[in-house]
């Protein structure tokens, strides 16, 4: 056998078990004939829900003027459209010039923390977390800090824990909220002790807000930029999720606060977002409409909203269940569920996991894929509908009769 080419050291750092090992032998089964019931990806299109029209066709209407390349901040109308939200929040001294469009969420992560770490630099990030997150800050050099947020707390954020990773080499903090894979939502508190914190020791906090307006019951969602007064900001969002639109890979990051201590930082990512000369521009064009139109999201979370009603089959079919737990999800679009403690020892997260794809043809992302210490838990979308939720805990529940 010819030697193999040797890869990037720095990918030895990086997961990403949601599109994963699962994932791919997922897709085999489905070549094989059998049918799969994915619930690893929050990806509202595959359950049905549609962009809203008028972004449909906002885009549309302004083809012909996508055709060039435009800036490689992206095109004004959008960024305004940010800068007019971010005031409406109670965010000032923003201007468009703050403003970055990329291609999702994604890659702005990626071009923010390059902009800013070098080698060794450490980021703090939630676990759970998002395990972009994580593999994004290997990718770029730095070291990645987990900080807790405990099973025992319903997922919030430990602050104590918090101080005590900080060091010298500490550059950033990064805020989930709505959180993705826990569903907590951060109270004022919560987030008042965390920016403190951060302006305390100069850190940049990076808040991944792009689930902003998904949240249910009386959970309140706080922008942490309102907060931030004494520090730099940057806040991410997007169409992907609350607008149902991933596959136009439109995302934006805004930076706020200290702005004066971010002119560096804001002149680096200009660099970056040069390079690759812009993010794709058709889907830009639905920005403008999007976050001044209709918002359609506040139906789906509301009692008798499809979102809610999903989410409450799930926290129902959990409840009843002598197998499995869960904090109730109060935002995002997913549930942390927890195996009982009769199957620690002999059945973990992975191969439950393996075990109800092969013989039960459901995909779900097992809890250790988002940097836990912890490997009694799984994730799913709470996306499909409630008929199909059934189903899927029907399968669930004879996987682990089995066992128990």
């Amino acid at each position: 056998m010819e030697q193999q080419i040797r890869t990037s050291e720095v990918l030895k750092g990086v997961r990403y078990e949601i599109r994963g090992q699962l994932a791919h032998r997922a897709l085999e089964l489905e070549k094989r004939g059998y049918e799969i019931i994915s619930l690893n990806i929050g990806n509202p299109g595959l359950f049905g829900f549609r962009t809203p029209e008028t972004m449909r066709l906002a885009m549309i209407e302004n083809l012909g003027q996508a055709e060039p390349y435009c800036h490689q901040k992206g095109i004004f109308p959008a960024r305004e459209a940010v800068v007019m939200q971010q005031q409406n929040r109670g965010i000032s001294g923003v201007t468009a010039d703050e403003v970055f469009i990329g291609n999702g969420v994604s890659e702005l992560i990626d071009l923010s923390l390059r902009a800013l770490l070098n080698p060794g630099d450490e980021v703090l990030v939630p676990s759970p977390d998002y395990p972009l997150w994580s593999a994004a800050v290997a990718l770029n050099g730095g070291v990645v800090r987990h900080y807790s947020c405990g099973k025992d707390r319903d997922f919030m954020p430990d602050v104590a824990d918090i101080e005590s990773l900080v060091n010298e080499e500490t550059k950033a903090i990064v805020v989930i909220n709505p959180n993705n894979p826990s569903g907590a939502v951060y109270d004022q508190v919560t987030l008042t002790e965390i920016v403190r914190l951060a302006e305390h020791h100069k850190l940049v906090v990076m808040a991944d807000e792009i689930y902003d307006q998904m949240v249910y019951d009386d959970a309140k969602f706080i922008p942490t930029a309102t907060l931030v007064n004494n520090a730099v900001c940057l806040t991410f969002s997007g169409l992907s999720k609350v607008y149902r639109a991933c596959g136009y890979r439109v995302g934006w990051c805004v930076f706020s606060g200290e702005l004066d201590q971010a002119e560096e930082y804001i002149h680096s990512m200009e660099l970056l977002s040069a390079l690759r000369l812009c993010s794709n521009v058709p889907g830009q064009w639905a920005v403008q409409t999007a976050l001044g139109g209709f918002q359609s999201i506040r139906e789906l979370v509301a009692p008798g909203g499809r979102l809610y009603q999903s989410r409450q089959a799930v926290i129902d079919r959990v409840g009843e269940s002598r197998f499995l737990s869960t904090s109730p999800p109060m935002g995002a679009m997913y549930a942390f569920v927890r195996l009982d403690s009769r199957f620690d020892g002999h059945l973990d997260d992975q191969a439950f996991a393996l075990e109800l794809l092969e013989n039960h043809h459901v995909l779900v992302a097992p809890g250790s894929s988002f940097n836990t210490p912890y490997t009694d838990h799984f994730r799913i979308t709470t996306l499909p509908d409630t008929e199909t939720i059934n189903v899927v805990f029907d399968r669930i529940e004879k996987c682990l009769e089995h066992h128990a």
